[in-house]
């Protein structure tokens, strides 16, 4: 399948030449299951597992199945007509219990690792949830399948606004749809939290990907929009619904408090109108740029703890749901088919007319890459950040780095320095060097302080000039060695005592070194310490870049982690700026975490 986008001319009346094959992933599921079925089979026969006679109460497979709330009514409708039809898999009745839960809280638990979970299939609206619950490595293992169903998202927008916006006939691109719908004040725009909302971020990254095909200043446009949206943010996708005019009544239309053009997915706008009542309906706009698309990949959660019984039936499931039946019952709640082909009464109910090109837009999947930098963008941009940056300066980073003549410390700089562009003139960075006894018996000098990019230095110019000039003229100390403990220890604790509520406060470090400093703190005590110290109300999360093949991304994982922060691990020096953000967006999504 697919990844987010709908493919070109594939709805029904297009005029291509049929759906192209889907990227399907049973094969994996099924490759998994037969080991585990050529070793079972026979114990399974001896012990009567596979006995046809039996009624379906006493032989039923058991199993418990996560999924995204807007798709959860329809799966479990699919699975209790399983249950009512004695659906079996290898003489086994299918009981599958379906529960609703957001997606990206499974992404957050399934990440840490924690808990052993209570199910064994998931199903989230996305597999950019897959990609985040996979990214530490380190978490509960994941087998996706194929996907089920799929939604594109749209904008939808109330009746008498649409009108004014040329609904049904003008077309728009995501930037000039987003334009036209914040550049007055009489429109107001809400969206769902892209760090928690899949379709939040997927048309976050389309306007992105739209404003940088304009060209100029792009940047700062998507972040303009990224600040308008927050204004109107609500938490969820379910939460996004409630803030729509709830009838057309002039009090409703008129309450600023109402948002009049939402960020939905076609599937939510088909449910929100079917229910509606009042005149409360909404209109679709399909950018003519391309539409992204929820895709509901049908995934097993740590298939190794599932028998063979239950891991043949969930790949059995995974079938039942692609069979024209269950596709049936996806379709009357709103949903496409995996390949996006729609009939004209789903598009007519969830407020989609001729010509807004709902059959045949067509998108490029965004990367991974892409999707990270756009929620930290979003992390960044929204909340505003204060980040003291801490780069080593050990001798070990005058090393020349394979394929040209610049050393790491050179790469690291001009990385660093792109870095600084994503961030707006609101947010607050300093800078620290740290290699060994730099600053009398200390490991580490502040350069300098953390203060508004915007603000003026006190040597003329802005922070943002000054901290580029400093980031540009850092050199390796000859002979110095990496002073890390003593100086993670410094630089959050004084990161604690300047912290600025309301916005995101780090410390990123940048080594590419493991503690060569004999007469520092011990690791040990370091992460005591780093643990005795957090403050719940004041958090301070590390995130720990190990730069380079002698960086050591476990142990700056196992210190930052008690902060709430990570490790991470660069082999090229100039890839710093993307890992940035990353850890900028997994620290966010940790601090959303410790809120609820």
């Amino acid at each position: 399948m697919g990844r987010h986008s709908l493919p070109d001319d594939h709805a029904t009346g297009s005029s291509g030449d049929g759906p192209p094959p889907r990227r399907r992933r049973t094969i994996a599921i099924a490759t998994v299951l037969v080991l585990a079925v050529a070793a079972g089979t026979a114990v399974a026969a001896q012990g009567g597992l596979l006995s046809f006679s039996k009624p379906c109460a006493d032989s039923a497979v058991h199993l418990s199945m996560v999924t995204s709330p807007d798709i959860a009514p329809a799966v479990r409708a699919v699975a209790d007509k399983a249950r009512a039809d004695q659906v079996k898999s290898d003489g086994h009745c299918l009981d599958v219990r379906v529960v609703a839960r957001d997606s990206y809280k499974v992404a957050m638990a399934l990440t840490s690792g924690n808990r052993t979970p209570d199910y064994q299939i998931w199903l989230p609206d996305s597999d950019l949830w897959i990609d985040r619950a996979k990214g530490s490595g380190e978490g509960i293992p994941l087998t996706p399948g194929d996907s089920i169903a799929s939604s594109p998202v749209t904008l939808a927008v109330v009746p008498s606004v649409a009108k004014g916006l040329g609904w049904p006939k003008k077309k728009y691109s995501w930037a000039e749809l987003t334009a036209a719908a914040t550049d007055s004040d009489e429109v107001r725009l809400g969206a769902a939290d892209p760090a928690r909302s899949a379709t939040g971020l997927l048309a976050l990254s389309s306007i992105g990907a739209s404003s940088g095909q304009q060209g100029g200043d792009s940047d700062t446009r998507v972040a303009a929009t990224a600040k308008l949206l927050a204004q109107r943010m609500s938490d969820s996708d379910a939460q996004v619904l409630e803030t729509l005019a709830q009838d057309d009544s002039a009090a409703e239309q008129g309450n600023p408090e109402r948002n009049q053009a939402v960020l939905l997915s076609e599937q939510a706008a088909f449910a929100h109108n079917t229910e509606s009542t009042g005149g409360g309906t909404l209109d679709l706009f399909y950018p003519r740029d391309g539409t992204p698309l929820l895709d509901y990949p049908y995934t097993l959660v740590d298939e190794t703890r599932m028998s063979t019984s239950e891991g043949r039936a969930a790949l059995r499931f995974m079938r039942l749901l692609s069979e024209p039946g269950a596709q049936a019952i996806l379709e009357k709640h709103g949903f496409r088919n995996a390949d996006a082909t729609v009939g004209e009464s789903v598009v007519a109910s969830a407020g989609g007319r001729k010509p807004q090109p709902y059959a045949t837009t067509a998108a490029a999947a965004p990367t991974t890459e892409v999707l990270q930098q756009t929620l930290g963008m979003w992390t960044i941009t929204v909340q505003s950040a204060r980040l003291t940056t801490v780069v080593d300066a050990s001798g070990s980073m005058a090393t020349i780095e394979p394929g040209g003549n610049q050393s790491r410390m050179d790469i690291t700089k001009a990385s660093l320095i792109r870095a600084l562009n994503q961030f707006t003139q609101n947010d607050e960075i300093g800078l620290w060097e740290f290699a060994t006894t730099l600053d009398g018996n200390k490991d580490y000098r502040r350069l300098v302080p953390t203060a508004r990019l915007g603000g003026p230095a006190k040597d003329g110019g802005t922070q943002r000039e000054r901290l580029a000039a400093a980031f540009s003229a850092l050199e390796p100390v000859p002979n110095g060695a990496t002073g890390l403990y003593d100086t993670a220890l410094a630089a959050y604790k004084d990161a604690q005592a300047t912290y600025v509520k309301g916005k995101f406060n780090a410390v990123v470090i940048l080594t590419d070194g493991s503690n060569q400093d004999d007469r520092s703190i011990s690791r040990s005590a370091l992460i005591a310490e780093l643990k005795r110290i957090a403050d719940p109300e004041r958090r301070v999360p590390l995130l720990a870049i190990a730069v380079g093949p002698e960086g050591d991304r476990d142990e700056l994982n196992e210190i930052a982690k008690v902060t709430g922060g990570g490790g991470y691990q660069v082999t090229d020096p100039a890839d710093i700026q993307a890992v940035i953000l990353q850890a900028v967006m997994t620290a966010g999504q940790n601090n959303y975490a410790a809120r609820e």
